[in-house]
């Protein structure tokens, strides 16, 4: 870490994106999840999730790994893939090459919802971002 005595202020123009950037992390999730959810029965989040498994071989990645991907813990992982779970849009298997880890898995009702769900997602991306 720097020195306290060579740290200097953020300019006007650091500052205000600064800002603007915050203002997009803590927002952009919540409107993404109410346009999502105007149109389709799953949130921004659980749209990552479909999209990070449909790209991966096998449709398939560990639980630990997707988390980490998508800004989630463990726990709130679980919680999604379950909601998943109960539309048919994904699955949860215990890994073969380790019993302690579980694998989310999309389904091809997950791969259909994905593709439906894609321009709204865009759509919403683009409006709220650009």
């Amino acid at each position: 870490m720097a020195d306290v005595e060579d740290i200097k202020p953020l300019d006007r123009d650091e500052e205000a994106f600064l800002r603007a950037l915050g203002r997009v992390m803590t927002s952009l999730p919540r409107l993404v999840d109410a346009d999502m959810l105007d149109e389709h029965p799953i949130s921004g989040t659980e749209y990552m999730v479909l999209m990070h498994l449909s790209e991966v071989a096998h449709s398939r990645m560990r639980m630990s790994e997707l988390a980490n991907l998508c800004g989630l813990s463990l726990s709130g992982m679980t919680r999604v893939v379950n909601r998943l779970e109960a539309q048919s849009l994904g699955l949860r298997e215990k890994a073969p090459d380790d019993g302690r880890a579980w694998l989310a898995v999309l389904t091809e009702a997950g791969r259909t919802q994905l593709g439906q769900a894609w321009p709204t997602n865009l759509a919403s991306v683009r409006g709220h971002v650009f």
